[in-house]
């Protein structure tokens, strides 16, 4: 199971139980996105090789408001 926290800075996220933080700026570049626009599925992407994507996708901006 992964689990994601999000904040203006960045993402904690765990991981088959590792811990571990994404900066808004790795984000940003690794999604070529400004960082309020990426979703949640993005992220998943960037963690996860074949992650399991449920649900809409939901954009930071909208998750940390």
């Amino acid at each position: 199971m992964t689990t994601l926290a999000f904040d203006d800075h960045g993402v904690d996220v765990v991981y088959e139980g590792t811990e571990f933080r994404l900066e808004r700026d790795l984000i940003e570049e690794a999604t070529e996105k400004p960082y309020h626009e990426v979703t949640d599925h993005d992220v998943l992407k960037i963690v996860a090789k074949q992650p399991t994507l449920r649900g809409e996708p939901r954009q930071i901006g909208d998750i940390i408001d």
